[in-house]
């Protein structure tokens, strides 16, 4: 799981992940941008180093400064950033969820491609059969489900109870907050593809399925 705490130890395999491990120290802001885990050119030429040094340097970064000015001086600000999406949808605090779900969820994107792309593990592939025909469909129904997303949010494939399932959710929509466990998510804000893509959002997501990501990290999440 992405933890507050754990994001903070930048130096190390936990810090390049942002996946859980033992807690460290708190910095002066409570919520922390992790470093990328890779070199802004690495996803290319299927998105530029252009779009990841503006995606992340500018539109992540942006999520976490707000973040922690929206949770100075409240108890948001002792959580972990899965309590906040999830207390701040209770709460119906709706700039503080927007935020800390867009941070975590841009957390999880940069991550997916490390080491990518990289063949689905057997499980997976048993999985996505009895669920979608196999990982080709599991493809296909993402990026219908993509096509489908009205404006800006995000696809999502989760696990829940041990069913496979493919999510289009708004803006900051976020599978933590629906009790789900995330396993692939896409940003579909315009932010994440225009520049390489113009507006063939579909097709930027199919490439990312078939060209960036890495499959063995999705099944790990199924595993985990």
């Amino acid at each position: 799981m992405f933890t507050r705490r754990t994001l903070l130890a930048a130096a190390g395999a936990v810090a390049a992940t942002g996946l859980a491990g033992p807690h460290v120290a708190r910095a002066a802001a409570p919520f922390q941008q992790p470093p990328l885990p890779y070199g802004e050119d690495a996803l290319a030429p299927t998105v530029s180093a252009r779009t990841v040094g503006l995606h992340y340097g500018k539109h992540h970064k942006a999520y976490f400064d707000k973040l922690n000015k929206l949770v100075e001086g409240k108890p948001y600000a002792d959580m972990e950033l899965e309590e906040v999406i999830r207390r701040a949808k209770a709460d119906n605090a709706t700039p503080v969820f927007n935020n800390a779900g867009q941070a975590w969820n841009h957390n999880f994107y940069w991550q997916q491609f490390k080491g990518g792309p990289a063949a689905p593990p057997a499980a997976l592939v048993e999985a996505a059969t009895r669920d979608f025909g196999g990982i080709d469909p599991l493809k296909a129904k993402m990026v219908e489900t993509a096509d489908g997303v009205f404006g800006t949010g995000w696809v999502w494939l989760v696990a829940d109870n041990e069913k496979l399932q493919v999510l289009g959710l708004q803006d900051a929509g976020n599978p933590i907050a629906e009790g789900k466990a995330p396993l692939l998510g896409i940003d579909v804000w315009e932010h994440a593809y225009y520049l390489d893509w113009e507006n063939r959002r579909t097709a930027h997501v199919k490439a990312l399925l078939d060209e960036r990501v890495n499959w063995a990290f999705v099944g790990e999440r199924l595993a985990g």
